[in-house]
C-alpha cells in the first residue's frame, strides 16, 4: 500500500499563507515516489522514483514539471513497489523495503541509508551551470558524494591507464578507439550509481585538464621563466631551438598550426626528434595529476626519474596518466623526448583537488537537461551490477561456441586465405570455433556498399558453407561508415540519416587515393531499419554466425579537435552531436540486433563492438579493447581494462592478443596488410627483437586463455599459431597447451558464463568482488579471478621468470602447477617460466572439465571430470543447454548442483533442475578427482578417484 503525506504539504502551504514560519520547501507524493521543491539549491524540483526495492531514480531540474528526454540507456519502468513517504524536521524521506532516501527541504541535498539508518551515500556537492549549445539552453552538471571516503570504487567502462580502484582517480568518459565509457560506478561497500547522461562525462575532477602552461610556472633550460626549451632535431642534427609555453600537438590541426614554420611540414620529414626541457613549478603544493597524450615514441623524465617510455602507432594516440608531487614554488626538472613519424603529443595538467573532494564519488557532464542518476543498493558487488542490468537490460547468454577460440587477423585478403587457416587448424588438431573476416572484403571504392570484391571473394556464400562443413563459425566485420558514391549512402542521405559534414568538408580516408565518407546516424528507428535492410540480402542471408561492428565510437575522422568532431556526429533527433556523444554503439548494435531478432527469432546472436555504453549488453554485445599495441605496458593495461569492463556490467570482453599494431622492429617474415597507406617491415628483424616479440605474444596468449573471450588478432604480423610460433618450439608447445586447456575447461567456462544471465554474474572478476572485506584485494590491478575458482596472474614484464602474486585473505589457494596449498592474505613469489603463467585455484572449488575437442560441442556425451579442490566447503552449478538457441530463457536447460562437504569428505551431485533441452545427455558419466596438497592440476587432467553414472537424481561420492 502506498501511503500519502498530502496533509503535511497542505499544512505547510497554509502556514506560509498565514505568514507563520514555514517548513523549508514542499513535497508531493506521487504514484512512483515523491517530488520535492526545496527552498534553495541548484535544482528547483527534485523527483525520486522507486525502480526496485533497492534502486531509486533521482532527477533534479531547474523548473517544476520539466520532463527529460527519455533515456537511451535505461529501459526499466518504475516498479509497483511498496514505499512510504514522510517528513521529519527539514527533510522528507522515501522508504522502500531495502533503503531510505532522504532529501533536504532546505537545499535539496540527498542521502541514502539502509533500513537500519546507516548512511552509505551522502551528497556533498552539486552544480548546474547554464550553457548554450546549438542555440538551446542546457546545463553543465556535477554531483559529488561521500567526500573524504575510504570506500573503493570500480567501473566506468574500459580504460587504458591501469586504474582499478578509482578512489582518488580521474577518468574521462569519452568514447575512443581504445576507451569505452560506461557511466556506472560500484563500491566495495555494495552500492553504485548509474549516471544517466549520453555526453562527455568525468569521474573525479570535474575540471577539464589543460596544457601545462595554464596552471604551472615554466622555466626553460637557460633559467628564463615563462616557457620550456624546445629543440627540434632532424637526422640527428639540431635544426631549431625555441621557447614553448605548452606541448600541444594533440590533434592534426594542432600539428599543422603549431609545428615550426621554419621547418618543413612534419609529414615531409624523416628521423625527427623533439626534446622539451626545463622546469615546472606550482604555488599549490601536493600531488598534481598529469597526462601524456602521445603516439610514436615518447620518453618522459620528471625530477631526474624516467616515468614513462611508451609507443603507440602514429594514428592512434591516447593518454598515459602520471603524477608529480610539487612542493610550494619548488621547481621540478622536466624532460620529454618525442620521435614523431606522423603522430601526436600533448601534456595536460590539473591543480590538486582538496583532499576530501579528491577521495569521493563524483560525476560531472558537460551537457545535460538536468541531474539524472540511479542509486543502487546491493548485497554484493554482483548484486549491484545486477541492479544495473535491471535498469539497462539483461545480459543474455552468448552462444557456447563464442567461448571457444577465435582466429583473426587484419585481414584475410582472399577467401582462400581464410579457408586455408581453418584447414590448417583442423589438420594440426588445434581447437578452433570461430574464424573472422575483417574489413575490406568489398571493392576498394565500395565501403558501405556491402558488395564483395569478386576477384578476391568470388563465392562468399560458398566460403561460409565451407567453414561450417569444417565445424567452425565465421564472423564478419561491418561498419557504420559509407562512401559517398555508394547507393546505401545516397539512400540514407535522402532520408536524412547520414552525417554529411565530413563529406562536405572533403575529408578523405586512408584507402587508396582516399575517398569521401561519413557515418550514418542510428538515432531513429527508420535509420536503423534501413541500415539492417541494406545488409540483409548481401550479408545476413549468406549465413554468417556473428557480427563485428567496428568503429562504433564512431571515429568519423581520426585525430580531430573535439569541438570539430562534435559537429561530425550530429545533429541527431536529440540535438547537437555533443548530446549523444557517447551513445552511438548502443543504437548501432541495436540496429543489427533488432533486425536479426526479427529474422532469426530463436537464435542467439553475437555482436562484437569496438565501443560500448550503458545498456549495450542487452543487444548480445561483447566489447574489445580496440587497437592496442604490442608493448608490455599495453599488455599490463589490458588486465584492469577487462576487469573494469566486467565491473561496469558488461561481462563479455576480449582483446587483441599480441596487441593490434607493432613497432617496425617486430615486423618480420611474410607480413600481412596494414590498415593505412604506410610502409611496413623492410628491415630484417634483429634476433633480440624477435625473441622479445615472441615472448610478448606468448605472455599475452596465456592471459587471453583466461579472459572471457579468447581471440587472437592484429595487423601486419600474422597471428596464426603456425605463423607466429616456430614448429617444435617451446612457444608453440605452450600456445597449444593453453589452447587445449581452454577447451578442457569449457564445462567450467560455459557454466560460469551462464551466471551472467541467471545470477547477475561476471566471468572476469576483480579480487574485491569475491573478497570485499580483504583490504589487500581492493587495489590489485594486475590479477583477476576467472569465475570464482581461478586466480590468474598474467606476466607483463619482459624476461620475468617469477612474479609477485597476492592471494586474497579468507581462502587457501592451490598452485595449479605444483599443487602446493597456500594460505591467503599474503603475497607470494610465484614461478613464471616463459611457458607457464602463475595460476591458482581456491580451495573448496569444484571445477568440471572435459576432454580436448576441436570445437566446443564435438563430444557432448564425453565424461566430465569434476576436480574437487579439498580444504574447504564448496559448491558449483554445472550448466548445459543446446548452446545456440534462446530456449534457455524458457527453462530448456540442465542445471546440476555440485556440493563438497569438507568435514564429511563427500561430494554431492544433486537433483537436475530445468526442463532439459534437445540433445541433452540424460545419462552422464562423472569422473571425480579429489585434489589434495602436492597434486599438480596441470599434470593430472585425466586422473580420477571415482566414477559414477548420473541420470538426474542425487548421487554422493565419498573421498
Amino acid at each position: 500500500m502506498i501511503k500519502s503525506n498530502i496533509k503535511a504539504v497542505s499544512l505547510a502551504c497554509l502556514m506560509v499563507a498565514a505568514g507563520a514560519p514555514a517548513w523549508a520547501g514542499t513535497f508531493q507524493q506521487t504514484s512512483t515516489g515523491v517530488t520535492i521543491a526545496p527552498d534553495n539549491g541548484a535544482a528547483k524540483e527534485i523527483r525520486l522514483q522507486v525502480m526496485a526495492d533497492n534502486i531509486v531514480h533521482v532527477v533534479k531540474v531547474d523548473q517544476a514539471g520539466k520532463e527529460l528526454t527519455p533515456s537511451l540507456m535505461t529501459i526499466a519502468k518504475p516498479c509497483a513497489c511498496t514505499f512510504d513517504v514522510k517528513k521529519s524536521g527539514d527533510s522528507v524521506s522515501l522508504s522502500t523495503k531495502k533503503l531510505v532516501a532522504t532529501v533536504s527541504l532546505k537545499d535539496g541535498r540527498v542521502q541514502f541509508a539502509d533500513k537500519g539508518g546507516a548512511v552509505f551515500l551522502k551528497q556533498d556537492a552539486e552544480d548546474m551551470q547554464p550553457v548554450s549549445v546549438g542555440g538551446k539552453p542546457y546545463f553543465a552538471v556535477k554531483q559529488g558524494f561521500n567526500y573524504g571516503t575510504k570506500d573503493a570504487f570500480y567501473g566506468t567502462g574500459q580504460h587504458q591507464n591501469n586504474q582499478m580502484n578509482l578512489n582518488g582517480e580521474d577518468v574521462d568518459l569519452l568514447q575512443h578507439n581504445m576507451d569505452i565509457a560506461i557511466p556506472l560506478v560500484v563500491s566495495d561497500k555494495n552500492y553504485g550509481i548509474l549516471w544517466d547522461n549520453n555526453g562527455i562525462t568525468r569521474f573525479g575532477d570535474a575540471r577539464p585538464y589543460g596544457p601545462i602552461g595554464r596552471d604551472l610556472k615554466l622555466t626553460d633550460a637557460a633559467g628564463k621563466e615563462g616557457a620550456l626549451t624546445a629543440r627540434y632535431y632532424i637526422g640527428g642534427k639540431l635544426a631549431l631551438e625555441r621557447r614553448e609555453d605548452k606541448i600541444n600537438y594533440q590533434y592534426l590541426k594542432d600539428v599543422a598550426e603549431f609545428w615550426p614554420k621554419e621547418l618543413k611540414p612534419l609529414k615531409e620529414l624523416k628521423d625527427v626528434k623533439v626534446v622539451w626541457e626545463g622546469k615546472l613549478a606550482s604555488d599549490k603544493p601536493g600531488v598534481h595529476k598529469m597526462k601524456l597524450y602521445s603516439s610514436d615514441y615518447a620518453t618522459l623524465t620528471v625530477d631526474g626519474k624516467q616515468v614513462m617510455d611508451v609507443w603507440r602507432q602514429g594514428w592512434n594516440p591516447w593518454y598515459h596518466n602520471f603524477e608529480v608531487n610539487f612542493g610550494a614554488n619548488k621547481p621540478v626538472d622536466f624532460k620529454l623526448e618525442w620521435k614523431p613519424e606522423g603522430g601526436m603529443i600533448y601534456v595536460a595538467h590539473n591543480n590538486p583537488l582538496p583532499k576530501a573532494e579528491r577521495h569521493s564519488l563524483q560525476f560531472s557532464s558537460e551537457i545535460a537537461e538536468g541531474l539524472n542518476y540511479y542509486v543502487i543498493r546491493g548485497t554484493s558487488i554482483d548484486n549491484v551490477i545486477g541492479g544495473y542490468r535491471v535498469l539497462t537490460g539483461t545480459q543474455p547468454l552468448m552462444p557456447k561456441w563464442a567461448y571457444g577460440f577465435w582466429q583473426s587477423r587484419q585481414r584475410y585478403e582472399t577467401q582462400e586465405q581464410l579457408l586455408d587457416t581453418v584447414k590448417t587448424y583442423r589438420q594440426n588438431g588445434w581447437p578452433l570455433d570461430n574464424i573472422v573476416q575483417d574489413w575490406f572484403y568489398w571493392p576498394e571504392n565500395g565501403w558501405g556498399s556491402h558488395d564483395w570484391d569478386p576477384k578476391r571473394f568470388p563465392d562468399p556464400k560458398g566460403m561460409v558453407d565451407q567453414v561450417h562443413k569444417m565445424n567452425a563459425r565465421i564472423m564478419l566485420s561491418v561498419w557504420g561508415k559509407f562512401y559517398e558514391n555508394t547507393d546505401n549512402y545516397q539512400e540514407l542521405k535522402a532520408k536524412g540519416h547520414m552525417w554529411t559534414k565530413n563529406v562536405e568538408d572533403g575529408a578523405l580516408d586512408w584507402v587508396g587515393p582516399g575517398y569521401k565518407n561519413s557515418h550514418y546516424s542510428p538515432y531513429t528507428q527508420e535509420a536503423r531499419d534501413i541500415y539492417y535492410r541494406q545488409m540483409k540480402t548481401k550479408l545476413v542471408d549468406l549465413g554468417f554466425d556473428a557480427w563485428w561492428l567496428d568503429n562504433t565510437e564512431p571515429d568519423v575522422l581520426s585525430n580531430t579537435r573535439l569541438e570539430d568532431f562534435k559537429k561530425l556526429i550530429g545533429p541527431t533527433v536529440y540535438g547537437p552531436g555533443e548530446i549523444t556523444f557517447n551513445s552511438y554503439s548502443l543504437l548501432q548494435t541495436q540496429a543489427l540486433y533488432d533486425g536479426l531478432k526479427r529474422d532469426q527469432p530463436n537464435k542467439r546472436q553475437f555482436i562484437l563492438s569496438r565501443s560500448g555504453f550503458a545498456g549495450v549488453q542487452r543487444n548480445y554485445v561483447a566489447t574489445w579493447s580496440g587497437d592496442t599495441v604490442g608493448r608490455w605496458n599495453n599488455l599490463y593495461d589490458q588486465i584492469s581494462a577487462g576487469v573494469s569492463s566486467s565491473m561496469s556490467g558488461v561481462p563479455n570482453w576480449t582483446h587483441d592478443i599480441g596487441g593490434y599494431a607493432q613497432e617496425t622492429r617486430f615486423q618480420s617474415g611474410e607480413l600481412g596488410s596494414a590498415q593505412e597507406n604506410r610502409g611496413i617491415g623492410g628491415v630484417e628483424i634483429k634476433p633480440e627483437d624477435l625473441k622479445e616479440w615472441r615472448e610478448l605474444n606468448l605472455r599475452w596468449w596465456q592471459f587471453g586463455a583466461f579472459t572471457p573471450l579468447f581471440r587472437s588478432h592484429g595487423e601486419v604480423v600474422k597471428r596464426e599459431i603456425q605463423n607466429i610460433a616456430p614448429e617444435g618450439s617451446p612457444m608453440r608447445d605452450s600456445m597449444v597447451w593453453y589452447l587445449k586447456l581452454r577447451y578442457r575447461l569449457m564445462p567450467y567456462i560455459y557454466a560460469t558464463a551462464s551466471s551472467t544471465y541467471f545470477n547477475e554474474g561476471s566471468i572476469m572478476r576483480g579480487l574485491v568482488m569475491d573478497f570485499p572485506t580483504d583490504p589487500g584485494s581492493k587495489d590489485v590491478k594486475d590479477e583477476f579471478l576467472f569465475g570464482h575458482a581461478f586466480l590468474v596472474a598474467p606476466v607483463s614484464e619482459y624476461g620475468a621468470r617469477v612474479r609477485k602474486v597476492y592471494l586474497p585473505k579468507g581462502a587457501q589457494w592451490y598452485d595449479y602447477h605444483t599443487g602446493e596449498r597456500l594460505q591467503g592474505g599474503r603475497t607470494v613469489t610465484a614461478a613464471a617460466p616463459e611457458t607457464r603463467m602463475p595460476l591458482f585455484v581456491k580451495a573448496g572449488s569444484i571445477v568440471p572439465m572435459g576432454p580436448v575437442t576441436q570445437y566446443v560441442d564435438e563430444k557432448p556425451d564425453a565424461p566430465v571430470t569434476l576436480k574437487v579442490y579439498t580444504g574447504a566447503n564448496g559448491q558449483f552449478s554445472f550448466y548445459e543447454d543446446d548452446g545456440v538457441s534462446e530456449d534457455y530463457q524458457r527453462g530448456k536447460y540442465s542445471r546440476i548442483p555440485l556440493s563438497w562437504d569438507e568435514k564429511k569428505g563427500t561430494l554431492t551431485i544433486g537433483q537436475r533442475a530445468g526442463d532439459g533441452y534437445e540433445g541433452m545427455i540424460a545419462k552422464r558419466t562423472f569422473r571425480v578427482h579429489f585434489v589434495k596438497p602436492g597434486v599438480s592440476s596441470s599434470e593430472t587432467f585425466d586422473a580420477a578417484d571415482k566414477e559414477v553414472t548420473y541420470e538426474g537424481k542425487p548421487v554422493t561420492v565419498k573421498l
